[in-house]
């Protein structure tokens, strides 16, 4: 059980950090905080890794890795939740924009819950023996963020691990995780497409080309891809996020430019949306009589995040011992995205990661089943929206006790 100033300790941490967002690959504050922590706990503590990352190694004799992570990064979203803590903190996008920030993902709350496993984890060593490697990730936001610490050397600086672990907030009731083996998280693809007309006066159609005709007909193209060619047995998504184009009503403008974002598991449906997307949007620009080829360009991609079946059972009976059973479910893969994978990936290791509940409890008084559950789940605010945010406790307590028992599963009671 996590002691009571512990649990308040870290409290006032998350309603900080809440307060004081910081966009990808901007997270100094945020870093300065966890190695400072981390320092005053004895773990051998590295920053700037991957540009903003934080690590933190501590070593308790010999015996297997277990890599903990969390990610830091806010959105640029203006937080409308009233609470006392809430942000007015705004900060500069990659578009040079000054943008309201807000933890809406839930990042600060994962940043509390690591930096309180760390104090749990160094305060009884005589409990687990091993490397705990404690990972806080920049720009989980923008898919770049686990790269960015690949590409830097992590596992070449800090040693390979032999599992990788965490978890994300999510509004189901506080107190409860969310653990799925296999397909946990969806791969994700964002892209930018832009399609290329002829400019002219509204009253001369036929001496122009209308951008916005054909991105319109490209919109409603593209709905086909998952209704008429991928199988019903498949899951797969895809989403026009944003279309803008011309600048008056008279005024037929020379470009449109799409903002796409597919969402699947499966890496063969993957490519078939991806090369069924380049083949409409190419044919709805020559049918249209487009000037020149259209310009896709991806943004963003995520892989799917697969969790480890024999490591999740291992990972759960954990759970059931130290937090009580019946308190870990199935939710189902979801269709969110990830890049955690990418750090399980590159370690060649297996990787479990789960939900950690950060509703209100009492929103579930009339949910007795799972289903019940996910049905109310799906009437409250989630992930990115203005309104979301968990609920300190009990989140952060199970949060803390989640990760502890995750890597007492991995690093084993010394002999």
């Amino acid at each position: 059980m996590l002691a009571a100033d512990r649990a308040a300790d870290m409290a006032a941490v998350y309603r900080d950090l809440h307060a004081h967002p910081e966009l990808a690959f901007q997270e100094k504050r945020t870093a300065t905080i966890v190695a400072d922590r981390l320092r005053t706990l004895g773990y051998a503590t590295t920053t700037g890794v991957g540009r903003t990352g934080v690590v933190g190694v501590l070593r308790n004799g010999e015996g297997p890795t277990a890599l903990l992570r969390a990610d830091m990064d806010a959105l640029p979203v203006q937080e409308q939740t009233a609470l006392a803590y809430a942000s007015t903190s705004t900060g500069t996008d990659s578009d040079g924009s000054t943008v309201p920030v807000m933890h809406a993902c839930g990042h600060d709350m994962h940043v509390a819950c690591l930096l309180g496993a760390a104090a749990e984890l160094a305060a009884d060593r005589s409990s687990w023996q091993g490397t705990a490697l404690l990972v806080f990730q920049p720009a989980e936001e923008t898919a770049a963020g686990a790269q960015a610490m690949v590409d830097d050397g992590l596992y070449d600086r800090f040693g390979r691990p032999d599992v990788v672990l965490g978890q994300h907030v999510a509004p189901l009731p506080a107190g409860l995780l969310g653990l799925r083996p296999g397909p946990a998280f969806a791969a994700s693809d964002s892209l930018t497409v832009v399609l290329h007309g002829q400019g002219g006066h509204g009253s001369r159609p036929e001496a122009a080309v209308d951008p916005v005709v054909m991105a319109a007909a490209t919109v409603m193209r593209l709905q086909n891809i998952v209704s008429r060619e991928i199988a019903a047995s498949s899951t797969a998504v895809v989403t026009v996020g944003a279309l803008h184009a011309g600048t008056r009503g008279n005024i037929i403008a020379d470009r449109a430019e799409l903002q796409l974002n597919i969402r699947t598991f499966d890496p063969h449906v993957r490519t078939g949306i991806l090369t069924a997307l380049e083949r409409i949007v190419r044919a709805e620009a020559t049918a249209s009589g487009a000037p020149r080829e259209p310009d896709i360009e991806s943004t963003e991609s995520f892989p799917a995040v697969i969790n480890d079946a024999q490591a999740c059972a291992r990972t759960q009976e954990a759970f059931t011992t130290g937090l009580g059973p019946d308190l870990v479910i199935d939710p189902g893969p979801g269709a969110g995205s990830e890049d955690v994978g990418i750090l399980a990936t590159a370690a060649d290791a297996p990787c479990v990661y789960w939900l950690l509940g950060g509703a209100d409890p009492q929103l579930f008084t009339d949910a007795p089943s799972i289903e019940d559950v996910m049905r109310a789940v799906s009437g409250l605010p989630s992930n990115h929206s203005p309104h979301y945010a968990p609920v300190v406790e009990p989140t952060l307590t199970t949060g803390i006790t989640a990760l502890v028992c995750a890597a007492h599963a991995w690093l084993p009671v010394p002999p």
